[in-house]
């Protein structure tokens, strides 16, 4: 299969997976959030938050799996690839023990730290017990994840999350439905993925030969991932700063209950940068493939092209929820929560310049260029938890999201555009032109569609919520249309023709 079809098949695959798990919690989470309660689903939120720092202990071995899987595989080197994959499994079987220990103790100290409701103190302890210990579990499985990710197989990765995330909807729903309470609804939700990473496991055995055993566990491994996953690591360290310390800011110095609030419009920004996420990891393997082969014409044109997609893709989502952001979170969850519409702008925005260049991250990560990257994000989530910690105390969850937003952008705007331009040799100019302009100006029309249909009705249904994003999408699909048809060959001739046609009758 070759590069341009298996990235379509990819990011197909990815996009039909994602589309479901978004329909899921998009209908799922206001389900759940009304049958438990403000103090139930934001201990929920707080309680997550808190154990996604587990992922810290991955010290970036998950994405040397990835890089060196795509390089074994095309060497066919399968004795290399045996050595890597189990000396992941033993340390990461190190890394479970681990965090065993640091989820009992955390659980013991868990009303010490937060301010959780009496009611919720026996819930809050075997809720982290249960989530830490899946969490912890979950990493010697994750191994096989990671292969399948290197063999670019996205298609089973996406099947099995599909499956789950349908089951693990139809599970809460009975459970809440019969009385269950919070703890069931955990019970569900980080069992399933346990069981998909065992899917994984056959997967992998049937896609490629590797054997197991201790005697494949290689010192030398072991320092070239982590020598790779260094900077991983700096990268992982900024992103919980800065996108799970919100929470734990919020129920540090507020309450458990505002963390609801705030993770209302998280969960809305989070969905649109999903979308872009599923097509951007793609990028990765393909990246590390070319600079193997010393292929640096086409990775310039990843660079180019992944980004224009990562654009075209998400403006839009961007656009529809700043002009329809407090329709979208009436008619989802409640105009009780309408307040949440200022974070969601300030997060929507800042993300959006971050995640808009995601195919920069990735090419970066496969050339194994992003040590400045990892430096980087590191300075910008430290002054993400700063100004947040500052401004929690002024301005409540909005000086949280101001906290989040202002590192954010500074970084997107004045760091990322540069550094993979001058390390690709792409001027910025011609990256800026040719990646996020066309995006740009096709959501002028968006953005007029939308205006004019909040003037027509006022959405308060789902289905006129749909009919209002439906046309415009439709508007914005049909100028993307245009402009890809414009850059087909045939189409550009007679572009040009038409063009000489017209200086022709000026000049006369």
């Amino acid at each position: 299969m070759n590069h341009k079809a298996l990235v379509l098949r990819n990011v197909g695959s990815n996009w039909v997976g994602l589309g479901v798990t978004v329909a899921v919690g998009f209908f799922l989470s206001p389900f759940i959030l009304h049958t438990l309660g403000n103090d139930a689903f934001g201990l929920w939120v707080l309680v997550f938050s808190i154990t996604g720092y587990y992922g810290l202990f991955d010290l970036g071995i998950r994405s040397s799996i990835i890089k060196y899987v795509a390089k074994y595989a095309a060497i066919r080197d399968y004795d290399g690839l045996a050595r890597l994959v189990n000396t992941s499994l033993c340390s990461y079987g190190g890394v479970a023990a681990v965090l065993l220990v640091v989820t009992g103790v955390g659980a013991w100290y868990v009303d010490s730290i937060f301010r959780v409701p009496p009611a919720f103190l026996q819930t809050a302890r075997l809720l982290f017990v249960m989530v830490g210990a899946a969490l912890a579990l979950g990493f010697p499985m994750s191994v096989f994840k990671g292969v399948l990710q290197g063999l670019q197989e996205f298609h089973w990765l996406n099947l099995t999350q599909i499956v789950c995330d349908l089951l693990r909807a139809l599970l809460i729903v009975i459970a809440l439905s019969h009385g269950r309470g919070l703890l069931t609804v955990a019970l569900i939700t980080v069992a399933l993925p346990l069981l998909a990473s065992c899917v994984h496991v056959l997967i992998v055995r049937r896609r490629i030969p590797i054997s197991f055993g201790l005697h494949y566990v290689h010192r030398a491994s072991f320092h070239q991932m982590i020598s790779y996953g260094a900077v991983t690591f700096m990268i992982m360290v900024a992103d919980q700063l800065r996108f799970a310390s919100d929470a734990i800011v919020i129920g540090i110095f507020l309450s458990v209950s505002a963390v609801t609030y705030f993770s209302i419009a998280a969960k809305l920004v989070d969905y649109a940068n999903n979308v872009v996420d599923s097509m951007a990891e793609t990028f990765l393997p393909l990246s590390s493939r070319f600079d193997a082969t010393g292929d640096l014409s086409r990775m310039r044109r990843l660079f180019i092209d992944g980004n224009r997609a990562c654009a075209i893709v998400l403006f839009p989502i961007c656009a529809m929820l700043i002009v329809r952001g407090r329709s979208i979170i009436d008619v989802w969850v409640g105009p009780e929560y309408e307040s949440s519409y200022v974070i969601l702008v300030l997060l929507i925005v800042s993300r959006t310049a971050y995640r808009a260049q995601g195919a920069s991250n990735r090419i970066l990560f496969g050339m194994a260029r992003h040590k400045p990257l990892g430096l980087a994000v590191l300075a910008e989530g430290a002054a993400n938890l700063v100004l947040s910690i500052l401004l929690v105390r002024h301005f409540g969850i909005v000086g949280v999201a101001l906290g989040t937003a202002i590192p954010l952008l500074c970084l997107s705007l004045f760091f990322l555009p540069y550094y993979p331009c001058r390390l690709l040799g792409v001027r910025l100019r011609d990256f800026v032109r040719h990646a996020y302009v066309p995006a740009l100006a096709l959501c002028v029309p968006l953005v007029a569609a939308l205006l004019v249909m909040e003037r027509l009705f006022d959405a308060r249904t789902y289905l006129e919520l749909g009919a209002q994003l439906l046309a415009a999408g439709t508007v914005y699909g049909a100028g993307v249309v245009w402009f890809l048809a414009l850059k087909q060959p045939i189409h550009m001739t007679l572009k040009r023709q038409f063009t000489n046609l017209v200086q022709q009758a000026l000049s006369r």
